[in-house]
């Protein structure tokens, strides 16, 4: 049974920095790629942020680019996001998604419907 558990969200002032891990179980995680999604209150979920089955291909929309970093440890099963200069809109739950590519170029996904596995979500809030 696949299992992905977010953590490392929570309340941060405008301006600072948060962590989310995504742990990822019941899956051989190198053969996923990855992706980070959020949701505010009354909005459509919206992609965050997507890397490839090793690590070395990422993608962001482009109003996130330079704020945010998606990465990942193969080796722990885990994949991380890296949120700089948080901004109170930032505010959303977050979700991490695992997409099957065993093989073949990383496809980078940014609708959600791609994705078949998802984690339960980590609340994270910027305070002005």
């Amino acid at each position: 049974q696949v299992q992905l558990v977010e953590s490392g969200g929570g309340l941060v002032q405008a301006g600072g920095s948060l962590r989310l891990s995504c742990a990822a179980s019941g899956l051989t995680f190198s053969m996923y790629s990855m992706g980070w999604f959020r949701q505010a209150p009354g909005k459509e979920r919206e992609f965050v942020a997507g890397i490839s089955r090793s690590g070395d291909e990422t993608n962001y929309p482009d109003s996130l680019k330079g704020r945010f970093t998606i990465s990942r440890n193969n080796a722990k099963n885990t994949v991380y996001l890296q949120m700089n200069s948080l901004k109170p809109e930032d505010t959303a739950v977050y979700y991490c998604a695992a997409d099957w590519a065993p093989v073949g170029d990383y496809v980078p996904r940014t609708a959600s419907y791609a994705y078949e596995n998802w984690g339960q979500g980590t609340q994270v809030t910027v305070s002005s």
